[in-house]
């Protein structure tokens, strides 16, 4: 077996984790487009060294990506354009409990998506929904009509 390899996998380990450290906790859901971007530029470039290119070239790249997102970060909490440029804006997709069907077909998302997801917050209703709001990361957040909230709060 190649020694080589052993070292340069275990780097890649470390120095990986560094990066995505940096980077860092949120799951994939909560993830921006820029925060994924750069975490699938991270996954192909780690893998460079087994292939013959040099370790300390990949490691140096991927801390330049993660400074790059780190500064495009910052740069949305400063500018508030820019947030709405890379993130994006939450949508108010049911207002008052009718769904608002222009706001689906431009955000490409369809009534039955919809659904799904009110499903999996075990809503069976859309007319249980008082408002539901789409959020830049793809959760959906509602609020149920008065009579069918929990009794306790």
């Amino acid at each position: 077996m190649d020694i080589d390899l052993i070292w340069k996998a275990v780097l890649i380990v470390i120095g990986g984790t560094l990066l995505l450290r940096v980077e860092g906790r949120k799951s994939i859901s909560q993830m921006t487009l820029a925060q994924i971007v750069i975490m699938i530029s991270i996954g192909s470039l780690l893998v460079q060294p087994i292939v013959g290119k040099n370790i300390l070239t990949t490691l140096l790249v991927g801390l330049a990506l993660v400074l790059s997102l780190v500064f495009v970060e910052y740069s949305q909490l400063k500018f508030d354009w820019l947030e709405r440029f890379i993130t994006g804006r939450s949508k108010v997709i049911i207002k008052n409990g009718v769904i608002e069907e222009k706001k689906l077909k431009k955000l490409r998302f369809t009534v039955d998506q919809l659904e799904m997801k009110l499903r999996q917050s075990q809503v069976h209703t859309i007319s249980d929904v008082a408002n539901a709001t789409l959020e830049p990361n793809g959760q959906l957040e509602f609020q149920l009509r008065e009579l069918k909230q929990p009794a306790t709060k």
